[in-house]
């Protein structure tokens, strides 16, 4: 299976899913474009070490924000990617995006949703006191990190942690819980029932 990987930043989770999963022979998968809004962005750095196309479509090359998402769009009907993997993607797509591509895109949260959504989740559940924090992987709709959670892992909350230390614990789960869902959704696994995700066995 054929996936694209839409970054905005490092690139933590596209490593991880070069290593587990496109230079893995045994899993099937092929990230077959990385594409990115921003030229300088360290992700497309990874890419291009592991071989993988990388592109940049940045919001300002266009009059508006449909023609953005269809220049996107373009670029995953050319590479005939089946699902659309967002890792640390800062932009939002619009609902004739959204429907076009349904349940075939996926998003990974570093916050237990619907608890902490937005751009500072791990700061918000620092600033909130909570005693458990986590990553949620979902499927995108139109809303922001409004889509059917797929799967969740929980990280607890030290008394200790800052910003930075929080987000390092909860990257740790992120790299394990993403690549898990791509594979699941390649073998076919994953059923949504309105909000429900059911991962068959």
């Amino acid at each position: 299976m054929k996936i694209a990987v839409l970054v905005s930043g490092s690139g933590t989770n596209l490593q991880t899913l070069i290593e587990q999963l496109h230079q893995d022979e045994t899993s099937g998968i092929e990230i077959a474009a990385v594409i990115s809004d921003r030229r300088k962005a360290y992700a497309l750095t990874r890419a291009k070490r592991a071989g993988i196309p990388t592109h940049i479509v940045k919001t300002q090359d266009f009059e508006n924000r449909v023609d953005f998402d269809a220049e996107i769009s373009n670029l995953i009907e050319h590479y005939a990617a089946e699902l659309i993997v967002l890792a640390g993607f800062m932009k939002l797509f619009q609902p004739l995006f959204v429907r076009k591509y349904q349940n075939r895109i996926i998003n990974v949260h570093p916050a237990l949703l619907p608890a902490f959504p937005g751009a500072h989740p791990v700061a918000d559940t620092l600033a909130y006191g909570v005693k458990i924090a986590g990553v949620t992987v979902h499927f995108v709709d139109k809303g922001v990190d409004t889509g059917p959670i797929i799967a969740q892992a929980a990280v607890p909350v030290l008394d200790t942690d800052d910003e930075e230390s929080l987000h390092n614990r909860i990257q740790v789960e992120e790299h394990k819980l993403y690549p898990k869902v791509i594979k699941w959704y390649a073998q076919g696994r994953l059923k949504v029932e309105g909000r429900k995700v059911i991962v068959k066995q």
